[in-house]
Formats: structure tokens, sequence, C-alpha cells
């Protein structure tokens, strides 16, 4: 018995890993070379394409030349290291993404320590920081969800992160949504053992994207006056951290928060920057389901901020799955944030089944919407060791079939695990 149990863990974490490498090299010798051929037949240009280098030429010009970041002059510097060259609007072929510096001035101080590094030196560093937060917050959700698993399952969950899509696309570009992912993991698990004070400092440094933070920071907020006494701390640190971090960036560049509104507003016109829903409902039944997953949630928050441990994290679960939903931009790499609810539907798998016939139904939707992208890239990235690379380019988008309709599965998923009492059940059991 020992032997099958051994045998078929490999069999799981074989698979895994098999999963892994069918993603990465789909992703560079099809999803790439496809980019590359398209770039080149539509007069596309191409330069370093990292979404760090905005923000580092940002903060490099603002801190040594005292430059406005969100001008326009330096934001045609940044499409020359990001495309290669200036956009030209009389080029058909030039992309419509402008490249501007559209983050909270603040995050210049992130950055600060690099400026005077060259780029290839800092993207490659910021690569293996992000790969190593990534690789971090796989245990540390499991530890915040109380779910003690096997190694080999730990290197699986592990292997099936990386072999993401949104994992690949994140490392790619090197985006700082991993950065803030991993910040907000950290910043839960300080929360659940009682590390108030580093808990709202990190949440204060995550707001450099506060589209992704703020629906998380409106439920920790709602969770605080469930307990004023014993939570209050982590907002304190959080404001005092927040007010140091806007009066130094209104310091560094004053009247700042204006030019960032405005920088918001030019991004979300250039960059189809549109809620994930209205991608796949055209408005206003879009406008509707978003507003019916936020008012459900808000519910599920007033509802458990007085509760144990176990009924916070689901909370803090359901509340990053329904982010992706109603936060005005569909970027694949946003779906980092479904790692933890995707560990607890894992968790809680057999609750789901027999609690409903539409748990059942939702859980299949999920597990094959999950696993399309993994399996087509495998695919993929078999066949083009052996067909032209013409051929198989043409099959580039199948791996993406799926990445728009999973985060409206995953959360319809945890909004039935909050209403069912999947997840309350456990929570009665073990307390904060």
């Amino acid at each position: 018995m020992r032997e099958e149990t051994v045998f078929r863990n490999s069999l799981w974490l074989l698979s895994a890993l098999l999963c892994l490498a069918g993603t990465w090299l789909c992703g560079q010798r099809v999803l790439v070379a496809h980019q590359i051929a398209d770039a080149a037949a539509h007069d596309r240009p191409r330069g370093n394409l990292s979404d760090l280098y905005p923000r580092w030429l940002g903060a490099r010009e603002l801190l040594l030349y005292g430059r406005n970041p969100y001008s326009a002059e330096v934001t045609r510097d940044i499409q020359a290291g990001y495309y290669g060259r200036p956009l030209d609007a009389s080029r058909p072929g030039d992309p419509k993404d402008q490249q501007g510096f559209a983050y909270p001035v603040y995050v210049v101080f992130y950055l600060a320590p690099t400026v005077r590094l060259p780029f290839d030196v800092v993207r490659k560093g910021f690569l293996w920081v992000l790969l190593g937060l990534t690789i971090v917050s796989v245990p540390l959700w499991l530890r915040i969800l109380r779910w003690p698993v096997a190694p080999w399952a730990q290197a699986c969950t592990l292997a099936w992160t990386l072999g993401s899509l949104a994992v690949m696309q994140g490392l790619k570009l090197q985006q700082m949504t991993l950065f803030v992912a991993a910040l907000v993991a950290i910043a839960i698990a300080l929360l659940v053992t009682d590390h108030a004070i580093s808990a709202g400092i990190l949440l204060a440094l995550a707001t450099i994207k506060p589209q992704v933070v703020w629906l998380l920071l409106f439920w920790l907020a709602i969770w605080t006056v469930g307990d004023l006494k014993r939570r209050y701390r982590w907002a304190v640190s959080f404001l005092l951290t927040m007010t140091i971090l806007l009066v130094a960036a209104e310091l560094a560049l004053p009247n700042w928060i204006p030019r960032f509104w405005q920088a918001v507003r030019e991004y979300r016109g250039y960059a189809d920057a549109v809620p994930l829903v209205d991608k796949l409902i055209p408005p206003p039944w879009s406008r509707l389901l978003e507003l019916g997953a936020g008012i459900a949630t808000a519910y599920a928050c007033w509802r458990n901020r007085a509760q144990g441990t176990d009924a916070f994290a689901a909370t803090t679960c359901l509340v990053l799955a329904v982010t992706l939903l109603i936060i005005p931009t569909y970027s694949l790499y946003n779906q980092v944030l479904l790692l933890p609810s995707l560990l607890l539907l894992a968790r809680e798998r057999q609750a789901i089944w027999r609690s409903s016939r539409a748990g059942r139904v939702l859980l299949v939707v999920a597990v094959i919407l999950l696993v399309w992208p993994w399996l087509s890239s495998t695919v993929l990235a078999g066949l083009s060791f052996v067909l032209p690379p013409e051929v198989v380019q043409r099959a580039w988008a199948v791996p993406g079939w799926t990445v728009l309709t999973l985060p409206v599965a995953v959360a319809a998923l945890m909004l039935i695990v909050a209403y069912r009492g999947s997840v309350a059940a456990s929570a009665g059991r073990r307390t904060a």
C-alpha cells in the first residue's frame, strides 16, 4: 500500500512538473514566437517590453533629474525603451498602449536603490525577487488557510502555480501585481498570527496598485469593526504608513495626486482597461452582475466580521476573487489573486460537492477551466518540436480560451461556499 501511495504521489508531482514545463515552453516557443512574427509583419516595435521599465524610468527621472514622471516628455522616453522607439500615431501598426507612468508617485521610493543601475541588471534582479515572492506565497496561503498538506502536495501546488499563465505572464513582464500579491499574502499571514503593526505597514505598501487592494481594505475595515479593541492596531499602522508615503510623495512631486488621476484616466482610454465581466457580457448587464457580486460580497464581509480565523481567511479569499470581477482591468497577470481561493476550494471540494447540484456543476466547470491552459499549453509545446513554427503559432490563443471565464466560476464558487456555510462549519471547530 505504501509503494502504491508513493507511486501515485510521484505521478501527481510528475504531472505538475509537466504542466510547468509545458506552459513555459509554449510561452517561449509559441506565444512569444507568434508575437515576434506578428510584430514584424505589422511593423510593430519591440523593445524591452518590461512593465517595470515605465516605473523605473519615471523613478529615475524624478529622483535624479527632478522631471515629472507623468509628463508627455517622460512618457516618450519610456516608449523609446519599452517599445524601442516613441510611438507614432500616423503608423497604423503601432500599439495603442502609451505605457505612461500610471502609478502613485510614491512607487519611486521602492525603486530608489536601483535608479543608478543599468536597467538590464534591475530587470533581472526584479525577476528573481518576483519569483522568490511567488514561491513563498504558496506555503503562506496554506498556512493562512490552516491546511497542512504533505510536502509532495506542496511541491505540486508550487509547480502548478509557477506553471499558470498568469504567473508566467507576470514574470515575463516583471509585473508589479506579483509583488503586490505577495505583500498581501505576507500581510494576511501576519494578521492571523497577531503581528498587526507589520501587517498594516505591508498593506500600505501594497497600495501602489490601489485597484488590486481597495476591496480587501474595505473588508479589513469591516473586520476591524467586528472587534475594534483587538484589531485596531493594523489600521493605525496602515494609516500612519499611508500618511508618511503621501507626505513624502508630495515633497518629491508637489500636487502629484491630480496628475496621477489624470494619468489613470488616460490609461483607461488607451489600454482598453475595462472590467473582466465587460469582456464577457455587454453593459448594462455586466454592471448588474458586478453590482450583484459586490453586494453579495459586502454582505458576506459584514456577516463574518466577528468570526474566527477560518471565516476570516475564507472571506479574504472571496474578496480577492471578486476583486477580479469589478476592478477596471482584465489583465491575465491579475489572476494570481485567485491562488488563495483555488487552495480553499481544493480543501473544501468534498463539502462543496455535497452542498448542492449548483455547487457540483460549478466545481466541475472550474476544474475544466483551470486545467485547460495547462493541457493545451503542454500539447502545443510538444507540437512545436515536430510541426513547422507557422503551423503551431496559428493556435497561439488556444491556451487562453478559458482565462476570462475562470475568475467568474471561482468567484461564484466562493460565494456558494460563503452562503452555504461549507467553511462556516469548519470555522466553528477552529477558532481564532
